[in-house]
């Protein structure tokens, strides 16, 4: 299967087994994606290191959103420096206001679920 590298940023990555950013972490690598990721403590999952720090990435292509929408807002800011060309709202943490500040800002928001996306060939 030959894919296109999209660096892609997990924010809310967990190193539990039963969190979807977990599978989305694994399933990113499998499809051969670039992946960092930033959670709520330092840990690993697969070959990707989570931060739990605010890193300045470079080339972020997807930024894809696993936290509730009550918990985005400390990362607008943040998110919008790094110019990723799009954010993944997955199922859950669909959030209007992030969403049109990504749109005025000229990052395509998509409410969707990245491991479906990777499934069907649309990521």
């Amino acid at each position: 299967m030959e894919t296109i590298n999209k660096k892609t940023l997990v924010l809310g990555a967990s190193d539990n087994p039963g969190r979807y950013s977990y599978l989305a972490v694994n399933k990113l690598r499998r499809y051969g994606h670039e992946v960092v990721a930033i959670g709520k403590r330092k840990s690993k999952v697969a070959d990707v290191e989570i931060s739990s720090e605010k890193k300045m990435f470079e080339d972020i292509d997807t930024v894809t959103v696993y936290l509730r929408p009550e918990n985005q807002q400390e990362y607008y800011n943040y998110i919008l420096s790094l110019h990723p060309k799009r954010i993944i709202f997955n199922p859950g943490t669909e959030n209007p206001e992030f969403f049109n500040l990504a749109k005025s800002n000229g990052i395509k928001p998509l409410e969707a679920c990245t491991l479906v996306l990777l499934s069907t060939n649309q990521f």
